[in-house]
């Protein structure tokens, strides 16, 4: 991945990750499960449904220590199956 994080931010620092994703009852607890063992924290993200309801917007805020963890962070939610896209 060919990001300039590392010339834009000062690390360590929180980053606000939004995740959208289909609208099932175990998206957010997908995302936090997956968060905790990338960057272990209190997470409690905002939730905002789509107009018609089939997907979900997370915003959570993730403390990020270099360039390759935010880089992990995209990459491995964004695989997640329930994940359409991650900002």
């Amino acid at each position: 991945m060919e990001t300039h994080f590392d010339e834009l931010l000062e690390f360590p620092c929180y980053q606000t990750f939004k995740v959208m994703g289909v609208a099932h009852p175990s998206l957010v607890d997908v995302v936090v499960s997956r968060l905790q063992q990338l960057a272990p924290g209190d997470y409690s993200p905002s939730i905002k449904p789509s107009s018609k309801g089939h997907y979900h917007a997370l915003s959570l805020s993730v403390r990020v220590t270099s360039k390759e963890h935010m880089e992990t962070i995209y990459t491995e939610i964004s695989a997640l199956e329930l994940v359409r896209v991650v900002l």
